[in-house]
């Protein structure tokens, strides 16, 4: 994920913003619009939990008939299960590459590119989210 406001400063700068307010990141990565309005159509409330996850796991791939919102939708799931695993699982964080990419850091010092997991998921639907996040959540 490229976030456009970090973008155009340099890496310490989006270094020091994410420092700044690392709480305030975590809940614009956490917003997931597309992904939440489907799930609440489907009568899924995401609670940013693992059991949330699973509830996921279990829906029919409408999505994928979209092909114009399938990235967004992907995007969205792999923002969700990031937003997961840094709820639920000590000491993982948010990082901001230079880029821009949004991931995930364990302590171990291990990064998940949880977009890209989440691309992969919403169009082919493995690994599934709760398999990804049981995976993180061990280590």
């Amino acid at each position: 994920m490229n976030i456009p406001f970090l973008g155009n400063k340099s890496k310490e700068r989006r270094a020091a913003v994410l420092a700044e307010d690392p709480e305030g990141i975590a809940e614009l990565l956490s917003e997931c619009e597309v992904l939440r309005s489907h799930a609440a159509r489907e009568g899924i409330g995401l609670d940013d939990s693992a059991d949330s996850l699973e509830a996921l796991d279990q829906l029919p791939p409408r999505w994928r008939e979209d092909e114009e919102n399938l990235p967004w939708f992907g995007h969205d799931a792999g923002l969700y299960l990031g937003t997961v695993v840094v709820r639920t699982v000590p000491g993982a964080a948010w990082v901001i590459r230079p880029g821009g990419e949004a991931v995930v850091r364990l302590t171990s010092g291990r990064e998940i590119d949880v977009v890209a997991a989440g691309f992969e998921w919403a169009a082919t639907g493995t690994p599934e989210l709760s398999q990804l996040y049981a995976e993180v959540a061990e280590h």
